[in-house]
C-alpha cells in the first residue's frame, strides 16, 4: 500500500473519530440538563447507555482499523486485529438480537450487554418490577436463543418512574 493511501486512509479514521467525539459531546450534553432538573428517567438511561456503548464500540473499531490499515495482511497483528473486530461486530448483533426478542415480550425498553472478555450478560429492563416468570421467560430465551448460561445472566428492572 502506498504512503498516500495510508495517510488518507488515516486522516479519514480520525475524521471521524472527530465526528463520533463531537456527537458523544452534543448527546451528553442534551442528557445532562435534563438530568439536572430532576432524576433521570428510564428512558434517558437507556437511550444514555445505548450512546455511550456505541461511541465505545466506534472509538474500539476505529482502533482496530487504524491497525488493520497500519500493517501487512499477513502477520500476527493483522489477524489478531481481524479476530476481535468480527468478536466485537458478533457481539453487537447478539445484543441486537436479545434486545429485540425481550422488547417482543412486551417490555418497553431493555438493554442487553455482552461481556468481551468474560461469559457474563447483563440485561437492564424497562419495568418496576419482575417477577419470577419474567426472569424465568428471560433466562430461558436468553439460553434458547444465545446459549447464555444463566449463572452468568443478570437481569435488573430499572423504575421507569421518575
Amino acid at each position: 500500500m502506498s504512503k498516500t493511501k495510508k495517510i488518507v486512509i488515516m486522516t479519514g479514521l480520525v475524521l471521524l473519530l472527530a465526528v463520533t467525539a463531537v456527537f458523544n459531546f452534543v448527546l451528553a450534553g442534551s442528557v445532562s440538563g435534563d438530568a439536572d432538573s430532576g432524576d433521570l428517567t428510564a428512558a434517558n438511561y437507556f437511550s444514555t447507555y445505548r450512546t455511550e456503548r456505541t461511541t465505545t464500540r466506534n472509538e474500539e473499531l476505529l482502533q482496530l482499523d487504524s491497525i488493520l490499515a497500519s500493517t501487512e495482511s499477513g502477520s500476527q497483528t493483522y489477524q489478531d486485529a481481524i479476530a476481535l473486530k468480527m468478536q466485537i461486530v458478533e457481539m453487537m448483533e447478539k445484543e441486537l438480537l436479545l434486545e429485540t426478542y425481550i422488547k417482543s415480550m412486551g417490555y418497553s425498553d431493555v438493554v442487553v450487554s455482552i461481556g468481551l472478555d468474560s461469559e457474563n450478560v447483563n440485561v437492564f429492563v424497562n419495568s418496576d418490577g419482575l417477577s419470577h416468570n419474567d426472569f424465568l421467560t428471560i433466562y430461558n430465551m436468553l439460553w434458547t436463543e444465545a446459549g447464555c448460561d444463566p449463572a452468568s445472566v443478570n437481569i435488573m428492572p430499572i423504575n421507569s418512574e421518575s
